[in-house]
């Protein structure tokens, strides 16, 4: 029995996810819209990890480099060796961070998308510090719930574009669907608004000096010390005291135990900063002034530095 050419589309694409989205005389991509990329970032990040790696990474290749060619070939008539170089080209081009996966933001650099949607992923110059990032989460959880909803989100999507000089060209139906899509991609338990830790993969911060390797892995020495130098430490007490006053407050601690709390647990909200913050503090015999001083700092970076790596505590 014949096939009706409805049911002939759809098994294209089953086939090839991506042939949907070229021109079918030229084989360029198509401008997608803000819920067309969402519906190709869905379909390669099988498992809403939040990065297209490994097989995921393999069929998005194949059928990315297939889908250009006019005639129906299969994604599997890419070779395993194709497939290497391939990929090796394709990472060293858009693999910005070079962890061997792509996240949202780098396959936005390689699907052509509206202008004004794609200005919402393009962060030339991330946040310095965390401490940044605190100030800009207190300015838009404006009702203190601890989390950043849908209403404040379209705010903040609202001051981005107003800052590239591009509000107007939105309309209110378009920025409700940029804020809708922007949930979809980022709220990844699916509660309907960002937390803490959805919130920082919207908003990146240019390093977690944290995340170094003497911080992360423990180093010790021969003798049980942690390999812990004085500038590491004055870095990182510079790092988070922006005023200069000679301690950390206010944004500027919210900003460094977020910056800590990310070292032992990936998903987290406001209220595991309120609890870590009470564990971390009374471990050092904080002096409830509401700041830490540099004789604070390091015993917390000495005590960090000497944590198993998946120590939860």
């Amino acid at each position: 029995m014949e096939q009706s050419p409805t049911n002939k589309v759809h098994l294209e694409k089953a086939q090839n996810f991506m042939r949907q989205y070229r021109d079918p005389e030229s084989r360029e991509l198509k401008k997608l819209s803000a819920n067309q990329f969402m519906d190709v970032w869905s379909h390669y990040d099988r498992d809403g990890n939040g990065y297209i790696e490994g097989t995921e990474l393999d069929g998005f290749l194949k059928e990315f480099v297939s889908s250009a060619n006019a005639t129906d070939i299969s994604p599997e008539s890419l070779t395993d060796e194709m497939l290497v170089e391939l990929k090796s080209c394709f990472m060293e081009a858009y693999d910005d961070n070079q962890d061997g996966k792509i996240d949202i933001r780098e396959l936005a650099q390689l699907l052509p998308m509206e202008e004004n949607f794609l200005l919402l992923f393009r962060f030339d110059n991330p946040l310095e510090s965390s401490v940044e990032f605190m100030k800009i989460w207190r300015e838009y959880d404006s009702d203190n719930s601890g989390y950043i909803e849908a209403d404040e989100l379209k705010n903040f999507l609202r001051d981005l574009l107003k800052e590239a000089k591009k509000i107007n060209d939105v309309s209110e139906d378009k920025l409700i669907e940029y804020t809708d899509t922007m949930l979809r991609v980022f709220d990844a338990n699916k509660d309907g608004r960002l937390q803490l830790s959805e919130m920082a993969k919207l908003l990146p911060v240019k390093e977690n000096f944290l995340c170094r390797q003497v911080f992360k892995e423990g180093k010790i020495d021969e003798e049980g010390a942690a390999k812990l130098t004085k500038e590491d430490i004055e870095k990182v007490f510079s790092l988070y005291d922006r005023d200069n006053n000679g301690s950390i407050e206010n944004e500027e601690l919210r900003g460094f135990l977020k910056d800590l709390l990310e070292l032992v647990k990936k998903d987290y909200d406001a209220q595991d900063l309120i609890e870590f913050e009470e564990t971390i503090l009374r471990g050092v015999g904080y002096d409830k002034d509401g700041k830490i001083s540099r004789k604070e700092l390091t015993m917390i970076l000495l005590a960090l530095a000497k944590l198993p790596p998946d120590d939860d505590q």
